[in-house]
């Protein structure tokens, strides 16, 4: 945001139109290397159906704040979404789904801002509620990975707490990360992109997380590509997120307000009560 100011100059235009763009793309694919489905799998029935719950009514919740404060169904999914699954880089995935006409460049940076704010504020208060309420590795885990933002928060706080609880903080992180392309794929049948009204089908990158996500559950993607993939996708990813600041209208995030951060602290909310219920009388 500090060198917003660039945008300004014409000679940038092509190159951050597409490291916000396209780069994101092959960004959200190559994430598809981060899950495998023996993962989703190794949690068991009732903790995966927890972590399902805890996804669609935590992003039922942003749209729902969102629409109580005048905001359209489409920001309520961006705010809510990006605190369900994966935090920034299921903001710009949703994002690019919805298309610039639903979710605006503006709305995007604040979600972007609201969400490293409230991750970062998430690693370091959850794991004391964790110990305050004496919970096991296995509860502490779940919690952790079932309501922070960000992976890397969410891990942080997890292996904080214990190397138990960072291993199963890592599992339900990574299943709400595998959660990113069905519900994008819902969101393109089911969110118009322009005013047609009509879906744009699934995208191409989405089928592309899942074809990587099935290609490593085989086993035979060697730990050395992998550890290179997820390393290059983050990379994609924080060129996409330099990108859309400097793109971003200040005028207009200067004129929205509090507004917008009351639907990401309400999704966040949310997403706490929810896994909090879920950590102390459904898991172990």
């Amino acid at each position: 945001l500090a060198l917003n100011f660039l945008s300004a100059d014409k000679r940038l235009a092509a190159g951050t139109a597409f490291a916000s763009r396209s780069l994101l793309r092959w960004g959200i694919v190559l994430v598809g290397l981060r899950v495998t489905f023996g993962q989703i799998v190794a949690l068991g029935p009732t903790a995966l159906l927890c972590v399902l719950v805890i996804v669609a009514v935590t992003i039922a919740s942003g749209i729902f704040v969102a629409r109580r404060l005048g905001f359209d169904a489409a920001f309520g999914t961006l705010a809510g979404g990006a605190v369900a699954i994966c935090g920034a880089s299921a903001a710009l995935a949703l994002a690019t789904t919805l298309g610039e006409r639903r979710a605006n460049q503006a709305q995007l940076t604040l979600v972007l801002v609201g969400i490293s704010a409230l991750s970062a504020l998430a690693m370091v208060t959850y794991p004391f509620i964790a110990h305050w309420l004496g919970m096991s590795d296995l509860k502490a885990g779940f919690l952790l990975g079932a309501s922070i933002h960000d992976v890397a928060q969410a891990l942080g706080a997890g292996y904080s707490y214990s190397d138990g609880a960072g291993q199963i903080a890592a599992i339900v992180k990574l299943t709400r990360v595998a959660l990113l392309a069905p519900v994008l794929a819902v969101v393109a049948l089911f969110l118009p992109r322009g005013e047609a009204g009509k879906g744009q089908g699934v995208p191409w990158f989405v089928i592309g997380f899942f074809v990587l996500a099935g290609i490593n559950s085989t086993g035979i993607i060697p730990a050395l590509v992998t550890s290179t993939a997820e390393r290059t996708a983050a990379g994609l990813l924080a060129a996409a997120v330099t990108a859309t600041a400097i793109r971003s209208p200040l005028p207009q995030l200067l004129e929205a307000g509090w507004r917008p951060m009351v639907v990401i602290a309400g999704a966040t909310l949310c997403a706490l009560a929810l896994s909090l219920g879920a950590a102390t009388f459904l898991i172990g």
